[in-house]
């Protein structure tokens, strides 16, 4: 069954005329119809145009001009910009909102000739760590239906997981790209802040977000991270680099590699079945030659007190925009003011309202410097820790999320619970640095991710090291029972 295949070997198949783009695309476009209707990961699929993307696809190929993953399907969560296609950001205050603008990624995506098969359910505004804040459906867990396929990218993930993609692009405000990507036994990877341009992505918090790819391997990963990275000019924050390079990928070694294992990432809040896979890896690590360190990294420890400080308020700023006068959502009110503030309280949910109210408070005048001053200060010590690591180590490792997948529903009324389960995430964000996750065991059947951190700007390093690691793990790649 062809949509079992990695984005790679359908690369393969495709420019060697084995298959054909509109066959590839059909296929996954009529799994999606049999299987999504259980799952929940797409809130539009664009048939028509994923179609038509796809005969033009096979031109490239058919011409000689194709780049590596010409013809590969992908499916995009739904806070980016697409030209001519609904974008919600799963929030009825966006419901109908039709961007004129593709952003960046997705410009870059269909000039390499990669069919978009639609757009992926997400927690509103990316503000959630289940995917149960979307305003308009749940989107479950491939491994097990009653759970959760973890936030806020969780359809990306979750489709990339059943075989509804064989890639999928997320964003990572807090782990939002990594900690899905664990629940649902994928591949998923944050580049280093500024290698891939924002430009399109609707903003939540702009110093913490990054673009990231799913996918079933490593491999798939890095292969898009290449096609989706590089310097933009219309993104300030964009870094005046190359794209990342997959070149070297599959070079190197792990003998001789030291990777720091830091005490505060192994915490008393790590589920034991998590703990026991992650053990494992270490061991099965160490008979490569990798050489382990335990090490603590203090400022870790203030990790989330300080991520939920720093995000709301940059979404406070943010969603102002959001106002019921220029697109999406308008309600009836008295004056300028009735109808900002009735738009407002009937377009966003309970969490994103909570975030706002959180980040003006953090703000406001008297506050700012208890608070939002505060964090960054912290935030600033947890990047000299880190950068301190990373002068005597390759890389870090932890688990990427501390539980595996919960039950839906099981933690809605625990708020604090669930922003705990981007404990292990939020330093990578924090520090700019790259991270990814990717399936090192189970427990209770259920899937365990591995997370890796590098230095700042070390992504193809990360990238190598991790496709070493997913050679040595034999249950790194793997299909859930759905597929």
């Amino acid at each position: 069954m062809l949509t079992h295949l990695t984005a790679a070997k359908l690369a393969q198949r495709l420019h060697s005329r084995e298959l054909g783009c509109v066959e590839v695309t059909r296929a996954y476009l009529d799994r999606i119809a049999e299987v999504d209707p259980k799952v929940g990961s797409f809130l539009l699929v664009d048939r028509d145009g994923a179609l038509d993307q796809a005969e033009k696809a096979q031109s490239l190929i058919d011409s000689g001009e194709h780049g590596a993953l010409t013809g590969v399907p992908i499916a995009l969560k739904d806070n980016l910009s697409t030209d001519g296609v609904e974008t919600t950001c799963a929030s009825k205050i966006l419901k109908g909102y039709v961007p004129p603008f593709d952003a960046t990624v997705v410009e870059r995506l269909k000039a390499s000739g990669l069919p978009i098969l639609g757009k992926t359910n997400l927690d509103e505004f990316a503000m959630g760590t289940s995917t149960e804040n979307s305003a308009f459906q749940l989107t479950k867990n491939p491994w097990d239906l009653s759970r959760s396929p973890g936030g806020s990218s969780g359809g990306s993930a979750a489709a990339v997981s059943a075989d509804l993609a064989p890639l999928s692009l997320g964003s990572d405000t807090g782990g939002s790209v990594r900690q899905p990507a664990s629940l649902c036994g994928v591949v998923g990877f944050k580049p280093t802040y500024g290698r891939c341009s924002r430009y399109g992505l609707i903003a939540f918090g702009s110093s913490l977000d990054q673009i990231g790819p799913f996918g079933k391997t490593v491999e798939d990963v890095a292969l898009i991270s290449e096609l989706i990275t590089g310097n933009d000019p219309l993104d300030s924050t964009s870094l005046p680099t190359a794209p990342i390079s997959s070149r070297d990928l599959k070079q190197g070694s792990l003998k001789g590699l030291k990777m720091a294992l830091p005490r505060e990432l192994f915490g008393e809040g790590t589920d034991p079945g998590v703990a026991e896979a992650i053990q494992l890896a270490i061991a099965a690590l160490v008979k490569e030659g990798v050489e382990f360190t335990e090490i603590s990294i203090p400022s870790v420890a203030f990790g989330v007190t300080t991520y939920y400080i720093i995000a709301p308020a940059e979404a406070s700023s943010n969603l102002a925009r959001f106002d019921g006068v220029r697109f999406g959502l308008r309600s009836e009110g008295q004056g300028h003011v009735g109808l900002v503030e009735r738009t407002r309280a009937e377009g966003f949910g309970h969490e994103v309202k909570s975030r706002i109210m959180i980040g003006t408070y953090a703000l406001s005048a008297g506050y700012y410097d208890a608070y939002y001053l505060k964090a960054q200060q912290v935030r600033t010590i947890m990047q000299q820790e880190f950068q301190q690591v990373f002068s005597e180590f390759d890389a870090v490792l932890c688990p990427t999320s501390p539980v595996p997948a919960f039950k839906l529903g099981e933690l809605t009324q625990d708020p604090m619970a669930l922003k705990l389960l981007d404990y292990c995430t939020i330093p990578a964000n924090m520090g700019g640095m790259p991270g990814i996750s990717l399936n090192c065991g189970f427990t209770n059947g259920l899937p365990v991710g591995l997370q890796l951190m590098a230095a700042p700007l070390a992504d193809e390093k990360l990238l190598q090291m991790a496709f070493n690691v997913e050679q040595a793990l034999p249950s790194a790649t793997c299909t859930p029972p759905i597929a």
